[in-house]
């Protein structure tokens, strides 16, 4: 097989044959070919079941699974799991919950869990005979999926509500029919997205009926990510001279007023906003991916809330009062412990295992406790001793791994480097000299 032209019917090719077209799209087929083989799983049984989980599989994807040890979340402690390839996110985590563990942690409230979807139609008619046909055909909307709320609904979930929203001051003869779903602890989108073609199936129904079908047209009928009636609150709170055990000879008070400005410029910069949000989401995402939640929405979700006013703000939100200093998030944030990835992938059954197989607003508060503690972490960095030099040292052992040190060189390059600032060159240059040195090493 060779590169160039159009694949047609891939999906149906075997696994060998997949990899020995992708391979001659590269300049060393026999190292391509190599690395996938090399990072099968050995046991077979296992590598199918990973297969399984979406199309054209060829092999396996490795990212380190963390654990972050002494989170305090509403009083109860946690180990919490992650996936990233990150270490300074780690490194964040771990430093912000053990500092906050003495202080009694992390609190939560979840404000809703509710999820919207929405069908979207053009309607070539007046406003007041749509609101009227909306109106006759509620009932039924609720009525058209009982056949399969049965089941959501005896776990505290189903429809909780419909309303009809005129847009189209925005784009003519645009309207939603937007639906409300609690989805208990299932993150729901395959039951919300099959209510929702329910429903649309029974208005096109109703209106013809009614003989409007000539005025009305269905565009789509799909969920929204942007969950904001499913949200939690996450902060933490201390007196304000326990913030001087944070970086040596700092006076709490003045860390304080330095860390309440920095998120007061997260609030007005744009692009400090996007990387205080990024850092959130950084804790955020490496649990969504252990646990198997889709972090792809909450992000969308995030940065969606992040400029609900029509301005981007940072997320964070500090507050002084009296002799005590407060930070926190509140963030839409719709996960899922039951069915999807999270009952499919071995490693996001584990994950919630350690988590004492939370519910989904268990989860939510773990999620959301651990996109506080990297986001105190980077910004305790970003105003005390920088950013950079943390994040480099810990970068270090990647360096030394791309320039194949071994572990007498790996010894010698982490003492060396310990007061001194790390970068690509400078530990190049190292190595470079004490192989010179000691050629024998």
């Amino acid at each position: 097989m060779t590169s160039g032209g159009l694949i047609s019917g891939f999906s149906g090719f075997s696994r060998e044959d997949k990899i020995k077209l992708a391979a001659s799209f590269t300049g060393n087929p026999e190292l391509f070919i190599r690395e996938l083989r090399d990072h099968w799983h050995h046991d077979h049984l296992r590598q199918k079941q990973y297969e399984s989980l979406t199309e054209n599989v060829v092999s396996n994807f490795f990212l380190p699974y963390s654990l972050v040890p002494n989170f305090k979340i509403n009083g109860k402690d946690y180990i919490v799991p992650m996936v990233t390839e990150e270490s300074s996110v780690v490194t964040a985590c771990a430093s912000a919950a053990k500092f906050w563990w003495p202080l009694g942690g992390f609190y939560t409230r979840i404000e809703e869990m509710e999820k919207p979807g929405h069908i979207h139609f053009i309607w070539k008619g007046g406003p007041r005979e749509i609101s009227e046909f909306f109106t006759w055909i509620e009932p039924g909307l609720f009525d058209a999926v009982k056949p399969v709320t049965g089941k959501m609904s005896k776990r505290g979930g189903g429809v909780s509500r419909i309303q009809l929203n005129d847009c189209s001051a925005t784009l003519p003869g645009y309207y939603q029919v937007e639906v409300s779903f609690q989805t208990a602890d299932a993150m729901g989108a395959n039951f919300i997205n099959t209510c929702l073609e329910i429903m649309a199936g029974y208005i096109l129904q109703q209106a013809d009926q009614k003989g409007l079908s000539d005025r009305l047209e269905i565009i789509m009928s799909v969920l929204s990510n942007f969950t904001q009636h499913c949200k939690v609150k996450c902060s933490v709170s201390c007196r304000i001279h326990e913030l001087s055990k944070l970086h040596s000879g700092a006076d709490g008070l003045a860390f304080a007023r330095k860390f309440e400005t920095s998120v007061m410029i997260a609030r007005h910069s744009l692009h400090r906003a996007v990387t205080n949000n990024k850092g959130i989401y950084n804790g955020i995402d490496g649990v969504l991916i252990a646990t198997g939640n889709d972090f792809r929405a909450a992000e969308a979700a995030g940065h969606a809330w992040a400029a609900k006013d029509g301005v981007y703000r940072g997320l964070t939100e500090v507050e002084l009062d009296g002799n005590y200093f407060t930070c926190g998030i509140e963030i839409p944030l719709s996960v899922g412990v039951v069915g999807g990835l999270t009952s499919l992938h071995p490693m996001a059954r584990i994950s919630l295992m350690l988590l004492n197989n939370p519910d989904a607003a268990g989860l939510m508060a773990v999620v959301a406790a651990a996109g506080l503690a990297n986001n105190f972490s980077a910004i305790r960095a970003l105003i005390t001793g920088g950013i950079q030099k943390g994040h480099m040292q810990l970068h270090l052992a990647n360096l030394l791994s791309q320039l194949g040190a071994t572990d007498r060189e790996k010894e010698r390059a982490i003492e060396y480097f310990k007061q001194k600032t790390v970068t690509h060159t400078g530990v190049e240059e190292f190595i470079d000299r004490i192989r010179k040195e000691n050629p024998e090493d």
